[in-house]
């Protein structure tokens, strides 16, 4: 997901808003979480506390996600030009470290990408529920409680 986001950024010049990188980190964290999950390759607790990492990061990219579709849907409910949250987002290290990836330069509630009739925050919280299901089925999977 991230790879197309970049895609999209920088091969159609697509930019993203502040809710874009918010969604952005959150695919990091449960990427990174599931990589360190699998490297670890833990089991009983260790397994459960992955688990939860990735169920909670993706539910608050699941919340994320759906707010930006909101948005989308009822712009006139909020201006997400400059904002505080793009500035807070560009003042971070990471958006320093790597800009390509991190800095928020779009406006959230512009549409220029649709599939089947869906926004890319549509796809991107489509994404983030099957990975919070995902996770906790593992969550609760009885191989995992030993």
């Amino acid at each position: 997901m991230v790879g197309y986001a970049l895609y999209l950024q920088l091969v159609t010049h697509l930019l993203p808003c502040p809710l874009c990188i918010a969604q952005r980190v959150a695919y990091w964290l449960v990427g990174l979480t599931a990589l360190f999950a699998f490297f670890h390759n833990s089991r009983g607790v260790g397994c459960q506390i992955y688990s939860s990492l990735i169920a909670v990061f993706a539910l608050l990219g699941t919340l994320v996600a759906l707010r930006h579709s909101w948005l989308i849907r009822y712009p006139e409910a909020f201006e997400c030009g400059i904002s505080t949250e793009e500035k807070f987002l560009n003042d971070l290290f990471i958006a320093k470290w790597w800009p390509s990836m991190f800095e928020a330069n779009g406006d959230c509630a512009e549409v220029t990408w649709e599939f089947m009739s869906l926004t890319i925050p549509d796809w991107s919280a489509g994404f983030f529920i099957l990975f919070f299901i995902l996770a906790v089925y593992v969550l609760f999977s009885s191989h995992n409680r030993y």
